[in-house]
């Protein structure tokens, strides 16, 4: 959640400065570096910033961002997170999800029963995993596939035989 209660996704985070011109790389978290390149509004440590460049290179890219003109500066944003507003991301198809509109679901049992609250979302390259939290603090990872754990509107349902 940013300031006014919008709500911010990450697309990626800056991993140090490159070059003497305030270029910085960005370590990404979508496929490609043309999901930041589509905004026109990002923000870059919480700081709305229009993208001067991007250069694409896998799951890393370069990219200079306005007001960013050395390497001190570029430096300086070391581990911001470059984030656009949830209203400015695509809309999804039936069955498609963000990550970030799963952290916070409270996550129930088949029967109705409380189990916890997602806490995050990983992939580990075999498919999403959803990391729940009950209220004591434990945690489990739980593959979000049907029948193990099913969105269901605003809320995941988990087979209790997962939560080991």
């Amino acid at each position: 959640m940013s300031e006014g209660g919008v709500r911010r996704i990450a697309l990626a985070a800056v991993a140090g400065a490159r070059g003497i011109r305030g270029e910085v790389r960005l370590k990404l978290f979508s496929d490609s570096a043309e999901s930041l390149a589509r905004h026109d509004r990002l923000y870059v440590g919480g700081v709305e910033r229009r993208l001067l460049f991007i250069g694409d290179s896998g799951k890393t890219a370069v990219a200079r961002f306005e007001g960013v003109a050395d390497r001190s500066a570029a430096e300086g944003l070391r581990g911001a997170l470059v984030e656009v507003d949830r209203s400015a991301l695509p809309p999804l198809e039936e069955g498609e999800y963000y990550h970030a509109d799963l952290i916070g679901l409270p996550a129930f049992d088949g029967s109705g029963e409380r189990v916890g609250t997602v806490v995050s979302v990983e992939n580990y390259g075999a498919g999403d995993l959803l990391e729940i939290e009950d209220a004591s603090g434990k945690r489990w990872l739980i593959p979000f596939r049907d029948g193990i754990a099913d969105l269901g509107g605003d809320r995941i349902v988990l087979d209790r035989d997962f939560l080991a």
